[in-house]
């Protein structure tokens, strides 16, 4: 049994659809792919077979592995991981203005299915920067079925919410759009992110409750935010774990350690989220399946 097991440290207690999947893990090899030396943040290992024996604990057929900033351009490790997961995995990375659409056709041969913009390892908020991301990697796309994944928090959003509604490829926010759980349903800017929502034009990933709530272990203020997504549009819902979890240490070349996650505890959440057992299909199964091309 790997190191991914043992974070769950509960069973899961209720029925996994078959083909459900984790649409949010990253895996960490600085000894056959270093990280880049501009990082923020240095995670410790989490292998390929710490996935699978996670996986394997939540009775998850697949799983989307998203590039980490810690590898800044370089996708490496990502593709690698995909690759060796076969038919079961897709990624999403991390791509510079370089790229050439032959390069993006490979990704795409590879199991790439996204793009990734990430605001919130720097907590960057400069709205015209974050546009003008938006924009470049819109057309870098082009006419592929890809999305791009925009790290970002709620503030964000909302300046940019008529400009993400106009793109011709989905968004998909992370970690509950950043929204803070203490603050409810009622804070600022989380009714954009649920017309959004309503719009269809964006996926939600309610994932990594600990980025949003301090109530561990239960993280009961997230609740709210959860069934407020879901009730929005159970169709552009997405569940992750975000494994192994990052956190962050003193400097950025320190190791940090990971956040002390208990993954089975936290996947048996959703049933309490989202007690009706065909919409956590549509969570698990459905909209990854179409969203990932699976």
């Amino acid at each position: 049994m790997g190191g991914a097991a043992s974070t769950v440290k509960t069973t899961i207690d209720f029925d996994v659809s078959r083909g459900a999947c984790d649409c949010h893990v990253h895996v960490f090899d600085p000894n056959g792919f270093p990280y880049d030396a501009g990082r923020v943040y240095t995670p410790p290992r989490a292998s390929l077979d710490d996935l699978r024996n996670l996986q394997a604990a939540h009775h998850f057929d697949r799983v989307v592995v998203v590039a980490p900033s810690v590898y800044g351009a370089d996708n490496s490790c990502t593709l690698d991981a995909v690759r060796q997961l076969g038919d079961r995995a897709r990624g999403v990375v991390v791509i510079d203005g370089s790229v050439s659409g032959a390069a993006l056709d490979d990704l795409e041969a590879a199991g790439v299915r996204g793009v990734r913009i990430n605001l919130e390892s720097t907590q960057d908020t400069d709205v015209g920067a974050a546009k003008r991301a938006l924009d470049a990697l819109a057309e870098k796309i082009g006419n592929r079925c890809w999305h791009i994944q925009f790290d970002t928090r709620l503030s964000v959003i909302t300046a940019l919410k008529d400009h993400i509604a106009s793109l011709p490829m989905p968004v998909v926010f992370s970690h509950f759009g950043r929204a803070r759980a203490a603050l409810g349903p009622n804070q600022q800017g989380f009714d954009d992110l649920l017309n959004l929502l309503r719009s269809g034009r964006i996926y939600v990933k309610i994932s990594a409750p600990y980025r949003t709530s301090d109530q561990t272990p239960d993280f009961a203020d997230v609740a709210s935010l959860a069934r407020a997504i879901v009730a929005a549009n159970p169709d552009r819902v997405l569940w992750g774990s975000n494994w192994p979890h990052p956190g962050r240490a003193a400097t950025p070349t320190a190791i940090a350690p990971p956040y002390p996650n208990d993954d089975g505890r936290v996947l048996n959440l959703l049933p309490t989220w989202v007690p009706d057992p065909a919409i956590r299909n549509k969570i698990l199964v459905d909209n990854p399946a179409r969203l990932y091309g699976f």
